[in-house]
């Protein structure tokens, strides 16, 4: 408990300060964080992180990473990295890489990685994009310290009174007590950061709230079911008492694509 609260203080910190940076400061961060939550998704499945399906995966990642960019109208534009042209470079290079290995990459392997390339990159994508657009440092706050305080509340809470189990095939820690904790912690920051930054009143804070809070346990959920397909614990190791960089980052990537499919952000 000790260790998980140190790193979750620093992390924090650290995360907050680049996130008030902004601009190429959070930008380089959520890069840096996007090819680390791959190379892990990867290693999940015991891909060698040097092999040329890993450096595909990566680069695909990056092809859509650096679109959100463009998106935002902060580098020029380039046809090559415009949807859906590295999809289908992509899904290419997997193909033609399957019969060169003569099935030795078979697939199943591809399909493994070309999902993660394009839920990694895209997630981290979007994330990217928010702080380049109008209000978007407090929309981002709004965001990740709803999903914090979603995680965090359902974690402690969970802990000390959860009895029923929320999803035990998938994720047999979590319970319906914790979820519920969750929830309300997310609502009380989404209540606090809408009333200072003048996002919205109490309706838009509660909606907004609950919007994030219950598609951040379901991005919770989402990865737990892709740890028990393959076998681990944890994605990685690199966050002491957190596992790794998609086992903090998981609710965050499916919010903010499902934030972005709905046109909220």
């Amino acid at each position: 408990m000790k260790e998980r609260i140190i790193t979750g203080v620093l992390g924090a910190v650290g995360f907050l300060l680049l996130t008030y940076l902004g601009d190429w400061y959070y930008t380089g961060l959520m890069f840096v964080l996007a090819v680390l939550a791959f190379l892990e998704y990867a290693n999940m499945k015991q891909f060698a992180l040097t092999s040329l399906q890993t450096v595909i995966g990566v680069g695909l990642a990056t092809c859509f990473f650096v679109s959100g960019l463009m998106k935002v109208h902060v580098v020029p534009p380039y046809a090559f990295l415009q949807d859906p042209y590295p999809i289908m470079f992509g899904l290419t290079l997997y193909l033609v890489l399957i019969v060169l290995s003569r099935n030795q990459f078979d697939l199943f392997q591809m399909a493994y990685l070309f999902v993660g390339a394009i839920y990694i990159g895209y997630g981290f994508s979007y994330m990217m994009q928010t702080i380049w657009k109008p209000n978007g440092l407090a929309w981002s706050l709004l965001v990740i310290l709803v999903t914090w305080a979603n995680d965090s509340g359902a974690y402690f809470i969970g802990k000390r009174w959860g009895k029923h189990k929320l999803w035990p095939d998938i994720s047999p820690n979590k319970t319906i007590e914790g979820s519920l904790g969750g929830v309300l912690f997310g609502l009380v920051m989404s209540l606090i950061i809408c009333l200072v930054s003048g996002l919205g009143g109490f309706i838009f804070a509660v909606g907004i709230g609950l919007l994030i809070t219950i598609v951040g346990q379901m991005g919770d959920l989402v990865e737990s079911a892709w740890k028990r397909s393959v076998g681990v614990k944890d994605s990685g190791t690199i966050l002491p008492g957190h596992g790794g960089v998609l086992d903090r980052f998981d609710s965050l990537i499916f919010t903010f694509i499902i934030l972005y499919l709905v046109q909220v952000v």
